[in-house]
């Protein structure tokens, strides 16, 4: 079975931009992790992962808390 390699520094560091976007339009949006992570149903300590960048969120799971934050894909994942 073949080990798992670390993401490059680069990866780590967009990944946590994108979690500050999201934090970013979450505040904006007057919501707490707990509200957005309920209307994506997902776990609230998942949400803060991604949120924080420590986890690796999937496409559909940006995809829904940028409808639950009321923002476009885009604007979560811009540089």
């Amino acid at each position: 079975m073949p080990r798992s390699v670390p993401p490059p520094d680069w990866v780590l560091t967009r990944r946590r931009a994108i979690g500050d976007n999201i934090r970013a339009a979450r505040t904006t949006a007057k919501l707490t992790q707990q509200q957005v992570a309920e209307r994506i149903d997902m776990d609230r300590a998942t949400y803060n992962r991604v949120e924080q960048g420590h986890s690796a969120a999937l496409i559909d799971s940006l995809i829904l808390i940028a409808d639950a934050l009321g923002v476009p894909l885009a604007d979560l994942v811009r540089e």
